[in-house]
């Protein structure tokens, strides 16, 4: 099974080449906005896994 850190990681990656292949403006922000959001679960998840290890 797929951790949620390399999930979010995964989804950040896709959304980001999502918003590069945009065809539109409107397309290519949400597209960008979405890949932000993906990163930042991915990093409050490996965060929440590096205090937990500590």
């Amino acid at each position: 099974m797929e951790s949620n850190q390399r999930y979010y990681a995964r989804r950040a990656a896709e959304e980001r080449m999502a918003a590069a292949r945009a065809i539109t403006t409107a397309a290519r922000e949400w597209h960008a906005k979405l890949a932000h959001q993906f990163a930042a679960r991915a990093a409050d998840c490996e965060t929440n896994l590096t205090a937990s290890a500590a």
